[in-house]
């Protein structure tokens, strides 16, 4: 098996003409009957790492997924492909395992997903045994080690694997996973000399933004409402959290609607079958939704609260912008869900306290960072970037810094007038002057700094004192209540009159709408083909969802986003032309392509009647009245065109695939001696020099359409 075959099937199933970085590399490797761990961010195309040699070599591929949609989804969207797979898990009745085991055992699956419980199973193991098994692959590969953010312990079970099947390669796969989570996932799977292979962890797609923790709400519903009927989750820590805000979503008239594990067991899959298949724009969930989505056209990434890890983070951003397309993340953070989620982690009882406060220690450093958030993220994956990625917030608005010495030493005053009792919410409390009943009954009205910082907002207060605590002027003590610390620095910003330098708050404020179009275009990605979301793009995402609710699927496993956004841009009018559009394999082309080319020539033509000048329309015009019947000389009197011109538009068409019966205008003997006579000539071929060649005895019109007989059978 060589890559020429891998590449052919990626065209043949998916529609597109070139592996992304690392992909032919990891098939090659799998082709070798190498071991192979692949970390690979969510949405850089692990899948094809192992559904191509799934579909290249002999027998069935085996994948280890953990949760039942997902495998439903997958499956679903394979077999749209034209790709033989099956699931086996406790969903299916009895007779259904039975039709899909058979299937397994007569070599006719080229994919069979299945759960670690149901591979690890003693009835399981006989029938792996006696068929024809190509590869095993390990999805979501951390859930292997007690290192990762997502531990399964019925995934140690898999090491099995190599010992009864030594000479069938194991691929694990995860998006996410340290140097620590990653040598374990190779210990426990007992992979022998793996092939290591680390993509790249930037997804340029995805604009990152961090804003603090007040008015989220209101926040939320401004960030929706620039982004009407485009997908998205919105993450929160609590459960309860998920149900309020929803309802809050929903009074807005925003389709919103709440997912956690409390649901009962017919509400949890209602509500994520309406979002996959976008009957719901909006779902406020806790981390357990998100593994179980192969949605490939989320749009959009809120985090409610502060995530533990940047592992669970990264992961959790992934799930927008799957498809390539421009997609947005949010993340609000506060002092207090860093203090609550401290607290989760000292009070349970979690073997690994340390690291687990480690990594949200890197977490919170991430979300006060005032430099590009994506050298951090990538930094975190050992990856290094020198320049700034431009679709960041902290790159769209650079911090402006002022000096901040009288900020910082009102705060740090009050702090050691206060004996260091209280935390950051009281604190500004004091320093604006509140007169809340706990501030007044504790006295703290009486002391010198009361009052002191006014003149400037609660939400900006909260905001230079994350820089103090940054600049370690200020600590947290975890262990005492939460309460604010002065530290050796901020004795020296008292009393030694040591400079301190803040960002502005306005820095973080709402941009005003001329900087948000200043700052619109994002850096550009490095794609193949232009892409837009325009009225056809729209006009298309219709005609999706119609189809997808006849067929009983999720809209984008008929086309994703990104293959839309590229039929807007390139505006296919014939068969060859949308063969050209990534995305669109033969089974689909074969299936769909009809129908969205009639709906791009419909909307090309609807828009030339309306006086709009639009590339190809002209040839569109012509062969609407072909088809209805109109010969040459009556098209051509009802467009005011020469007859000649009719018969060129009809030659491109034909030569572009569109069903046009040349033949109802010249022989085959006629055709064969254009084709001899301009055998030897130079495209592009002149008609007159053609028809001097032929000896005049052939007519333009002929020779137009002879031509394009020839074309099309040089291809």
């Amino acid at each position: 098996m060589n890559l020429e075959n891998a590449k052919a099937a990626l065209k043949k199933y998916y529609g597109y003409d070139s592996f992304r970085p690392l992909q032919a590399e990891v098939i090659q490797a799998i082709f070798d009957k190498k071991d192979v761990l692949l970390l690979m961010p969510t949405g850089g195309g692990k899948s094809v790492c192992f559904q191509i040699p799934a579909v290249t070599m002999e027998g069935t591929c085996v994948v280890v997924s953990p949760l039942i949609s997902l495998m439903k989804d997958q499956v679903e969207a394979l077999r749209a492909n034209g790709i033989r797979a099956a699931f086996l898990n406790s969903s299916l009745s009895y007779h259904e395992q039975q039709s899909v085991e058979n299937e397994l055992f007569h070599g006719r699956l080229d994919l069979l997903y299945t759960s670690p419980e149901k591979m690890a199973s003693q009835e399981f193991l006989p029938l792996l045994r006696a068929s024809k098994i190509c590869l095993f692959a390990i999805d979501e590969a951390h859930c292997i080690s007690s290192w990762g953010h997502d531990f399964r312990p019925e995934y140690r079970q898999l090491r099995f694997l190599k010992n009864t099947f030594p000479n069938i390669p194991v691929i694990a796969l995860t998006a996410t996973a340290d140097k620590l989570t990653r040598k374990d996932i190779i210990v426990q799977a007992e992979l022998r000399s793996p092939e290591v292979f680390i993509a790249s962890f930037d997804r340029p797609n995805l604009s990152l933004e961090v804003k603090p923790g007040r008015k989220r709400i209101e926040q939320i519903v401004e960030f929706i409402e620039k982004r009407p009927n485009q997908p998205g989750i919105i993450y929160c820590t609590a459960r309860k959290t998920t149900e309020s805000l929803a309802e809050k979503l929903r009074e807005e008239g925003i389709n919103a609607a709440a997912y956690h594990a409390g649901l009962d067991d017919r509400t949890r899959p209602k509500v994520q079958e309406d979002f996959i298949n976008d009957r719901t724009t909006v779902i406020c969930a806790t981390i357990a939704f998100g593994m179980g989505i192969d949605k490939s056209n989320v749009r959009w990434v809120i985090h409610y609260n502060l995530p533990k890890n940047i592992e669970g983070y990264y992961q959790e951003i992934g799930r927008s912008g799957r498809d390539g397309a421009d997609a947005d993340t949010l993340l609000f953070y506060s002092v207090q869900d860093l203090i609550m989620l401290r607290e989760f982690i000292m009070d349970g009882e979690g073997q690994h306290r340390d690291i687990q406060l480690a990594k949200l220690e890197r977490m919170h450093q991430y979300a006060t960072s005032l430099i590009c958030r994506r050298k951090i993220l990538l930094n975190y994956f050992n990856e290094t970037m020198l320049e700034n990625c431009g679709n960041c917030d902290v790159c769209k608005n650079p911090p402006q810094h002022f000096d901040g010495s009288i900020v910082a030493q009102k705060a740090l005053s009050a702090v050691s007038r206060l004996d260091e009792q209280v935390g950051t919410g009281m604190l500004v409390d004091v320093l604006r002057g509140s007169k809340s009943y706990n501030l007044l009954s504790n006295g703290y009205d009486k002391i010198k700094t009361y009052g002191a910082g006014k003149d400037i907002r609660q939400e900006d207060w909260f905001f230079y004192l994350e820089q103090l605590i940054n600049q370690g002027l200020l600590e947290i003590a975890y262990d005492d209540h939460n309460k604010v610390k002065l530290t050796d620095g901020s004795r020296a910003v008292l009393f030694s009159g040591q400079k301190v330098e803040l960002v502005k708050a306005e820095t973080f404020q709402k941009r005003k709408e001329e900087e948000e179009a200043k700052t619109a275009t994002r850096t550009k990605r490095a794609t193949e083909r232009e892409r837009v979301r325009d009225e056809l793009f729209e006009h298309l995402r219709e005609l999706r969802l119609d189809i997808a609710r006849q067929k009983g699927v999720p809209p984008y496993i008929v086309f994703n986003d990104a293959t839309l956004e590229e039929m807007a841009a390139a505006r296919p009018t014939t068969e060859a032309d949308l063969s050209q559009i990534s995305g669109l394999g033969e089974q689909k082309l074969r299936e769909y392509g009809r129908a969205f080319l009639d709906a791009i020539q419909d909307f090309l033509l609807a828009k030339k009647d309306e006086g709009i000048r639009i590339t190809g329309a002209t040839y569109l015009e012509t062969f609407r009245l072909y088809k209805q019947g109109a010969s040459v000389d009556e098209i051509a009197a009802q467009r005011d065109i020469a007859p000649l011109t009719v018969f060129s538009h009809l030659a491109h068409l034909y030569e572009k695939g569109e069903n046009v019966n040349i033949w109802a205008f010249l022989t085959k003997a006629e055709a064969q001696r254009v084709a001899e006579a301009v055998h030897d000539m130079e495209p592009p071929y002149k008609l007159m020099d053609v028809f001097n060649k032929l000896n005049e005895e052939v007519t333009y019109e002929k020779i137009r359409l002879g031509i394009a007989w020839y074309n099309k059978q040089k291809r």
